[in-house]
């Protein structure tokens, strides 16, 4: 019955939404670390980080992910109320966003009211806390209190308690004996009104206990217990307020569970019975578990306690001294930089820069590698010091190298997932930035680094002379490469580079930065070629250049800070007068330039050579190999994305995993799209047989490890054509039934006459068209 009053609300009120379930395509990869608040019910403990939200089922141990991939919205978390009487699970926001994850049920209800209210200031709609009373919910606010009602799913009052009405700022609400007491900030200290007034909304109904700065209050029984600011708890009779302790530190969270009273510090949690007695106090192991308290709470005989470093803690109620670490695998942290991809897995380096490259302040954030279904996370004092970390290489002749910049501190090489050397201005060719003023400042700014044909790593480092160098891990060979000749002022007339990509066939490097634009460098034999690409004389929209990609066709994609440009042909670089060139489409009959204006912060080029692109406040699209068609626009709006600003982007082109680094956490999706093969010696069709319950026709039929160039003819077993391609021409999200993309073909089960074949075997014949090589699967299909 209750879900079916659910089903005719959403259906009559339209400030709610119904947020759609992704998890058939997409993948999240949400940091489980840092822990802003936990609570509890129906037999699990849920604890909520920045943007996801796991439970732990206390009778099995199981956990759960919540995550935008179940329909959160990927915003800041603040709070976290579990309802037992109507089994739900209410999340409220920073931004004023609450949402309603309902128990067995892959619906979460999106309900933006807050955030559309217009006489609200945008900064004072944060969600405080959330306190459940009979069917309502009390939401304390940077505003005040608004009233949600479980049963109806649906607003009610909204007390603004300040003198004369104003908004102010309430942490906490508790109703005891029929009255309901705010904690206040800004001096207003504790209001209290009687629960059965019919007029809560006239301010004049609210009575002032006492004024100061008050962050908890919290009900227990016959007690009403307040903490004010200066780490001070009372307890409140009437308007009477009894001082019972002064804490180490500011209490954090104050909570009641089971009639206990629950007091979290950053050091320190604290069990109270009814009479004040203190029944356990769990302190944070600092040699096991270096961290801060951040919210508890108690179930099953164990306290439950977020950190900010490991989640949550688990500890004997009794004997609170060891602890139990719990939480789901995920990175570090939810702010991903930079990516690299690799068969199932991927490596996520934190370290940060600003706009124009100033990585100040600097961060020490560790790495963290996705390794089949584990996380391997290594943290900053296992880097060897080097802060800042971003571009992460791996070595294509030495599988378990890894070659990680530092953004001030040099080169980072990995070997068996262990930090094993940190290249510097004292070991190596890499130098550090000069300041005048200050000769002996230390400050290697390394950004993009990749690898060429000949196992040697390119790198380049912002601000000084010879800012390309290249290193042979083999020889422990380093070069320098001088560009005073189209940068005079090394400290100041190039901020930073930002990506390099080598064009194999003419070993030419292009380097993106500021404010040259595209720079292109090739050896040519000891006559060194060096030229930047710039300004409107070059048809480029920005000087900012923050990403560059070579498709398989040799043309270089250039994402810059107010739009998108082709090289064409990239052999004449080094010729006179070269431009780029817009891609321009046509859109409801008018021509237009694609991405035109946008900030495009990274481009990557999938197996079938289509693009990638990501954007700073518009998502994520995935393109044609021209740009003419618009596969995917991926935003908060329509998919998993936590943030419509794009970090990076990295695909593995074996299984057709694309990672996505947003602002606020990582994600994937599974685009299907493959890396073609050298031969068809691996080729291989999936599912075989075809059952009768798989839709062969949504879900398809793949051919896999096919090579670039290639001709598919299937017949059934007495000759007759069912279905050809080739990879230039049946090109995926083309309408054919059998389509290509890069090394993977997709068949959805018809025939020439548009209807799905009946029961049997049917042959896939291959053949190379570039080498001649030929190969014959069977696939049996059963109807």
């Amino acid at each position: 019955m209750f879900k079916k009053l659910v089903v005719f609300i959403v259906c009559i009120i339209p400030v709610w939404l119904l947020a759609q379930d992704f998890s058939a395509s997409w993948q999240s990869h949400f940091s489980y670390y840092n822990i802003k608040e936990v609570a509890q019910g129906n037999d699990k403990i849920y604890a909520a980080s920045e943007n996801a939200i796991f439970s732990l089922d206390t009778q099995t141990n199981q956990l759960e992910e919540i995550t935008t991939i179940n329909g959160l919205s990927g915003e800041t978390i603040s709070t976290i109320y579990y309802s037992d009487t109507y089994e739900l699970l209410v999340v409220g926001y920073e931004n004023g966003l609450i949402e309603i994850v309902f128990d067995n049920d892959e619906n979460v209800l999106t309900i933006v009211d807050i955030i559309d209210k217009p006489t609200i200031p945008p900064t004072t709609k944060r969600i405080n806390h959330l306190n459940g009373y009979n069917n309502l919910v009390y939401i304390s606010t940077s505003y005040g209190i608004s009233v949600f009602d479980l049963a109806r799913l649906e607003f009610g009052d909204t007390y603004f308690i300040g003198d004369g009405g104003t908004q102010i700022q309430v942490n906490q609400t508790a109703v005891y004996q029929d009255y309901i007491y705010a904690a206040c900030s800004g001096g207003n200290g504790i209001r209290k009104a009687l629960t059965t007034s019919v007029n809560l909304i006239d301010f004049s109904n609210w009575q002032t206990v006492t004024t100061g700065n008050f962050t908890g209050i919290e009900s227990q029984l016959d007690n009403v217990y307040a903490v004010r600011s200066d780490k001070r708890l009372f307890k409140l009779d009437n308007s009477t307020l009894s001082e019972l302790a002064v804490y180490p530190d500011q209490p954090l969270d104050l909570r009641s569970v089971n009639d206990d009273l629950i007091v979290t510090t950053k050091n320190s949690v604290f069990v109270y019975d009814t009479g004040f007695n203190l029944l356990s106090q769990s302190v944070v192991d600092l040699d096991n578990f270096p961290t801060e308290f951040t919210a508890a709470t108690i179930g099953e005989n164990y306290i439950y306690v977020g950190t900010k470093n490991f989640g949550v803690l688990k500890t004997e109620f009794l004997n609170p001294i060891s602890f139990e670490e719990i939480h789901p695998e995920g990175p570090l942290l939810n702010t991903p930089f930079s990516l690299q991809a690799t068969p199932n897995g991927v490596w996520v380096t934190f370290g940060e820069y600003t706009f124009d490259y100033n990585p100040y302040p600097l961060n020490s954030r560790g790495m963290s590698h996705l390794k089949g279904d584990e996380w391997i996370n290594t943290p900053y004092s296992e880097v060897l010091g080097a802060r800042c970390l971003n571009t992460i290489t791996l070595n294509p002749l030495k599988g378990s190298q890894v070659f990680i910049s530092s953004f001030f501190n040099g080169l980072l090489e990995v070997n068996e997932e262990v930090a094993t050397f940190l290249y510097n201005q004292d070991n190596s060719d890499l130098e550090s930035l000069i300041l005048p003023s200050n000769p002996s400042y230390i400050d290697i700014r390394l950004g993009s680094t990749t690898f060429d044909n000949n196992g040697l790593l390119w790198t380049v480092t912002s601000r000084i002379k010879k800012p390309l160098k290249s290193y042979n891990p083999t020889t422990g060979q380093w070069k320098s490469y001088d560009f005073s000749s189209i940068i005079r002022d090394p400290l100041n007339d190039n901020l930073g580079f930002t990506d390099i990509t080598i064009e194999s066939s003419t070993g030419t490097k292009f380097i993106a930065g500021f404010p040259n634009g595209i720079i292109g460098f090739n050896e040519n034999n000891g006559s060194q070629l060096l030229k930047s690409l710039k300004g409107e004389e070059s048809n480029m929209p920005d000087d900012l250049v923050l990403a560059l990609a070579l498709d398989k066709r040799n043309q270089l994609w250039i994402g810059t800070y107010r739009g998108l440009r082709v090289l064409y042909n990239t052999s004449n670089f080094f010729d006179n007068d070269v431009q780029v060139d817009e891609i321009i489409i046509e859109e409801d009959g008018i021509a237009k330039e694609l991405l035109y204006q946008q900030y495009i912060t990274d481009i990557k080029v999938d197996g079938s050579n289509n693009k990638w692109i990501g954007t700073t406040d518009s998502g994520i699209f995935y393109f044609s190999s021209d740009g003419q068609k618009t596969i995917y626009h991926f935003t908060t709006d329509n998919s998993p994305l936590p943030s419509n600003s794009i970090r990076d982007i990295s695909i593995d082109d074996v299984n057709g995993v694309v990672y996505i680094a947003t602002t606020r956490g990582l994600v994937s999706f599974q685009s299907g799209s493959s890396g073609a093969l050298q031969t068809l010696e691996n080729a291989y069709a999936y599912p075989n047989p075809v059952r009768p319950g798989f839709d062969i026709v949504e879900k398809k039929v793949k051919i896999k490890d096919i090579s670039e160039n290639v001709n598919i003819k299937i017949t059934d077993i007495e000759g007759n054509l069912v279905a050809e391609g080739q990879s230039r021409t049946n090109q995926r999200y083309s309408g054919y039934n059998l389509e290509i993309d890069g090394g993977t073909a997709y068949w959805n089960g018809k025939n020439l006459a548009n209807n799905v074949v009946a029961s049997g075997v049917y042959l896939v014949m291959l053949s190379d068209l570039d080498t001649y090589e030929t190969k014959v699967l069977k696939i049996m299909v059963v109807r």
